[in-house]
């Protein structure tokens, strides 16, 4: 055994083998911190990508929200609809299901896989595309409920608008 902990192998755990396994039945002694790592990681990703989506579409959301909400209410719906935002983003990027898979593989005999350069690049590819896809389904339903409640504001406007220049006013003076 070494003397110093410095002389140990990097993969080298300081628990004796049968206790390390104890603990961490389906994890190398780098497996779980490496996990640890790209949980982090993906969970920054996400969170970075739904502030620049919410950063893109911001300006718009508060425009439209503008025109069809009372102004009191539409600052408090913006900020709802941008922190929904930024939950739909990190619950969709961080697929926390498929990540476990890395630490307990679904067939118990099967061992966990490993995080190579290449896995690490394909779950980064996965976060980004998955925070995008599941942001940009969000949007279209916040989207298509607005623009609706657009159009019904729309027309109450302008059908108010005819029935006020259509009526009856006060009636002209007689200047008898």
């Amino acid at each position: 055994m070494a003397d110093d902990v410095r002389d140990l192998p990097p993969d080298a755990t300081l628990l004796p083998a049968r206790i390390h396994r104890a603990r961490w039945p389906h994890s190398s002694s780098t497996g779980l911190p490496m996990f640890l790592t790209l949980l982090a990681a993906t969970l920054a990703i996400a969170l970075i990508v739904s502030a620049g989506i919410a950063r893109l579409f911001s300006g718009s959301l508060q425009r439209i929200l503008n025109r069809i909400v009372a102004p009191d209410l539409a600052g408090a719906w913006h900020r709802y609809v941008l922190f929904a935002l930024y939950v739909v983003g990190v619950s969709g990027g961080v697929r926390v299901w498929s990540l476990e898979q890395y630490i307990n593989p679904s067939d118990p005999k099967a061992t966990p896989l490993v995080l190579t350069r290449e896995r690490w690049v394909l779950e980064v590819y996965r976060t980004i595309i998955a925070t995008l896809q599941s942001t940009a389904w969000m949007l279209l339903v916040v989207f298509v409920f607005l623009l609706i409640a657009y159009v019904v504001a729309r027309g109450l406007e302008l059908r108010a608008a005819r029935h006020g220049s259509s009526a009856p006013g006060p009636a002209p003076a007689n200047d008898r």
